[in-house]
């Protein structure tokens, strides 16, 4: 039986791009995707997502902000929808500005190779890669599911809010569900039976979720730290298959691609990579079609 890949997304606007991303690849790809419920998308351009081959499953349940509870929740209903095929071997956690770089035979023979591997990025907490480690994220009332920080008015209440705990010295409760905290990116790709795990997991201590409420992004703490601390620790390498550039460009951080990054995407090793808007990216977008087009014609018997 072929393994089944299954790709969720979580998306808010460019919706032909996730066609652009849908149709590149094979119908071993199966997609699970949530809409920011807030988002202005035209009902025509997600009908037409809805009858693309593959899609298995559209909701806008949530309300997404930036930095709030939930995207996270947004991921957890998604991957529940995947565990619900067991021919699924794999998950793939994408924002709706990811692309694959390579071909869908080279995707699906990486993970062959390397089955049971978990492709997750992690550090322990607190992290200097992080302003103030996890402090503010955890020890504090973070109010992004309340405001929206993208809005001057939103920002504005979030961080006063924050600077009254602080002048008040207001802390929460430790988080004491696990010895050891972790972080890193919410792009990553797990096997069927480790995303199950971390399902399961918050289905017995639904305090979990509830003490990740009002934490600032904490889809980027629960599953590096219920799986560091679990069987499957031993099997985490560290990074992601995402290619992202650091760097502000383009009007972002991490930057948003163009077709002069092309270079750096055929040489990567990576099997994907982030960010992709327009019409900045359309250029590249055409050159990694080709490119992939070219890739799948070596795999013809």
């Amino acid at each position: 039986m072929t393994m089944k890949h299954a790709v969720l997304f979580l998306a808010y606007k460019n919706v032909h791009h996730l066609i652009e991303y849908i149709n590149l690849l094979d119908d071993d790809f199966l997609f699970y995707i949530h809409l920011d419920k807030k988002s202005n998308l035209k009902s025509t351009s997600i009908k037409n997502l809805t009858q693309q081959k593959n899609v298995v499953f559209i909701s806008r349940k949530y309300t997404v902000n930036w930095g709030g509870l939930n995207l996270l929740k947004a991921l957890l209903l998604l991957a529940e929808e995947a565990l619900k095929n067991k021919e699924i071997g794999y998950i793939h956690s994408m924002s709706g500005q990811d692309f694959p770089i390579k071909s869908s035979q080279e995707i699906k023979d990486f993970y062959r190779k390397h089955k049971g591997m978990q492709f997750i990025e992690q550090f322990p907490l607190p992290s200097s890669r992080w302003a103030k480690g996890e402090i503010n994220r955890l020890n504090y009332y973070n109010f992004y599911d309340l405001f929206n920080r993208k809005t001057l008015s939103g920002s504005k209440l979030i961080n006063l809010c924050l600077k009254v705990q602080q002048l008040l010295r207001i802390r929460r409760k430790p988080f004491t569900a696990f010895p050891k905290l972790y972080g890193g990116s919410v792009w990553w790709s797990l096997s069927s039976d480790c995303v199950r795990y971390v399902i399961d997991r918050l289905a017995e201590e639904p305090t979990i979720l509830k003490r990740l409420k009002h934490t600032l992004c904490p889809e980027e703490i629960l599953f590096q730290t219920v799986l560091m601390n679990s069987p499957f620790k031993t099997a985490i390498t560290g990074n992601t298959m995402t290619l992202v550039l650091w760097e502000h460009r383009n009007g972002n951080s991490p930057a948003t691609l163009d077709k002069s990054d092309f270079p750096k995407l055929k040489k990567s090793t990576k099997l994907f990579a982030r960010r992709f808007d327009y019409p900045t990216s359309y250029e590249l977008v055409k050159l990694i079609k080709k490119e992939v087009s070219a890739q799948k014609k070596t795999f013809l018997p």
